[in-house]
């Protein structure tokens, strides 16, 4: 698909400091704000409890820190799963488009380095921005299983990992919903729009 670049257009995305430890009031906010949407989305999480979540981020700062990155950048993070094998629940974001503190964003740092010779500046990069705020870069599978309990990015699009075979030849790989099915794209790892962030998911 051909699309118009978004050229020197990309705001600059803040420093994200997820390591730093929240105030009490601070994670206080994002504890009731990640409850709320808890509660208001069970289709998302059938048969898990909130007080077994909060318990285990309560314990783990630093996991509470990167929810308050994905939070910030708008990502409205949300519980999706449990992972039995590691005892751990699966949060991931689930704006209903991809989260606009994210976007005009090329998919890594070498992507990134290429525009930027051209005198083009992207507001960063997908992949070094995600290991900043201590997530992961959804798979394809992860998105395609992300859309079975929702519809996102009917109108945008989110990077995704890519394939070392792509990426060595100088692609990446990114996902959207449209016409109710969920499709992959391709484009130069150094391609970045106002319309594509990317999506990420934290164990906890």
């Amino acid at each position: 698909m051909a699309k118009k670049s978004s050229k020197g257009s990309g705001k600059p995305i803040p420093k994200v400091k997820v390591h730093l430890k929240l105030s009490p009031r601070e994670s206080e906010e994002l504890l009731e704000t990640l409850q709320a949407r808890f509660e208001e989305n069970m289709n998302r999480h059938k048969g898990l409890e909130w007080p077994k979540i909060q318990a285990k981020l309560e314990a783990q700062p630093e996991k509470l820190s990167s929810l308050h990155a994905m939070e910030s950048t708008g990502g409205e993070p949300d519980v999706i799963g449990y992972d039995e094998k590691t005892a751990e629940y699966i949060f991931c974001d689930c704006s209903a488009e991809s989260p606009d503190g994210r976007r005009s964003i090329c998919y890594d740092e070498e992507g990134q380095a290429e525009r930027e010779k051209k005198g083009i500046h992207p507001a960063g990069n997908a992949v070094d921005l995600a290991d900043a705020m201590g997530i992961e870069l959804l798979t394809e599978a992860q998105y395609r299983a992300l859309q079975k309990i929702g519809e996102f990015d009917t109108k945008t699009s989110s990077w995704v990992q890519t394939p070392a075979d792509i990426r060595k030849l100088g692609g990446a790989v990114f996902c959207d919903r449209r016409y109710d099915t969920v499709f992959l794209y391709h484009n130069g790892a150094q391609s970045f729009y106002s319309a594509r962030g990317f999506r990420g998911r934290l164990k906890v």
